[in-house]
C-alpha cells in the first residue's frame, strides 16, 4: 500500500489506460477521484472496483476541453478529500487527418483536447499541491513525442503531444523547489485495452522487440511508479513504455 492515504485524480478513467491507471494506484492504497464525460456507467463500474479493493473512489463528470469545469473539478476533488496529491492527465482525443483535410475547428480540438486540458488540470492543481508541497504530475504522450516525431496524417496529435512534453518539462523546473514532480508516460499502440498482462504474454506480437503487445497495465505501472515516494528525485522525465517499439 505505497500510496495509502494519497488521493489520485485520472482523467478519462471510465474506460481503457485511464481505467487500468485508477484501478493501478487503488491497489497500491490510493483514493482515486476519476473524470468521464459521457461514459457514466463505465466510471460508476470502476469506482465499485475501486471499493472492493478496500480503497474510496468518486466519478464526476466533466470536460477537460472546459477550463471553467475543469477548475470546478479540481477544487470540487480537494474539498472532497481535503487533498490533492497525484493528477493524472489520460484525456486526448486522436483522429487520422491529413492537414489539407483537417478543418480549423478539428485542429483546435485536438490540441485542446491534448494539450490545453493538460494546462488547465495542472494550473488549478497547483495552488493544493504547493500548500502541501507535495505532488506527482503524470502526464500521457505518445511514443515519439521527446523527438517530435512526425508522422502522416496524426499533425494535430503529434504536435500536441510534442508541446505536452516541453510544457510537462518546464512545469518541472518550475514546481520542484515546491516538492512537485511533472513526468510523460508515452504509451504505445494497445490494440485491445482490455488485455491482461497474462494473456499479452502468451501472444506473439512482431511489431515490439519484446515480442509480445502492449497492455494498459504496462502503461499504468510507469504511472504508479512516478507517482510514488521512490521517484521523489524524478522530474522532467519522458518514458517510453514502448516494448522497444519506435526507439
Amino acid at each position: 500500500m505505497a500510496l495509502k492515504q494519497r488521493v489520485a485524480l485520472v482523467t478519462g478513467g471510465s474506460r481503457g489506460i485511464g481505467k487500468e491507471i485508477a484501478l493501478t494506484l487503488g491497489r497500491a492504497g490510493a483514493r482515486v477521484a476519476l473524470c468521464y464525460r459521457t461514459d457514466r456507467l463505465g466510471a460508476q463500474k470502476v469506482v465499485n472496483e475501486l471499493r472492493s479493493l478496500g480503497v474510496e473512489g468518486l466519478a464526476l463528470a466533466t470536460d477537460v476541453t472546459n477550463p471553467a469545469r475543469v477548475k470546478e473539478l479540481i477544487e470540487g476533488v480537494a474539498r472532497h478529500f481535503g487533498r490533492l496529491d497525484i493528477l493524472v492527465n489520460n484525456v486526448g482525443d486522436f483522429e487520422w487527418k491529413t492537414v489539407f483535410d483537417s478543418t480549423i475547428e478539428e485542429w483546435h480540438e485536438i490540441l485542446t483536447s491534448n494539450l490545453s486540458s493538460v494546462f488547465y488540470s495542472s494550473k488549478f492543481a497547483l495552488p493544493t499541491m504547493r500548500r502541501q508541497r507535495w505532488g506527482r504530475m503524470i502526464n500521457l504522450g505518445a511514443v515519439g513525442a521527446e523527438r517530435a516525431f512526425g508522422q502522416a496524417k496524426i499533425s494535430a496529435f503529434g504536435a500536441a503531444k510534442s508541446g505536452l512534453v516541453a510544457l510537462s518539462r518546464s512545469l518541472a523546473l518550475e514546481e520542484a523547489r515546491h516538492g512537485i514532480t511533472v513526468n510523460v508516460v508515452n504509451p504505445a499502440i494497445i490494440d485491445d485495452k482490455e488485455l491482461s498482462l497474462e494473456e499479452a504474454e502468451r501472444i506473439t506480437d512482431a511489431r515490439f522487440p519484446i515480442g509480445r503487445p502492449a497492455t494498459a497495465r504496462d502503461v499504468a505501472a510507469a504511472v504508479s511508479f512516478f507517482a510514488s515516494e521512490d521517484a521523489s528525485f524524478i522530474t522532467g522525465q519522458v518514458l517510453n513504455v514502448s516494448g522497444g517499439w519506435m526507439l
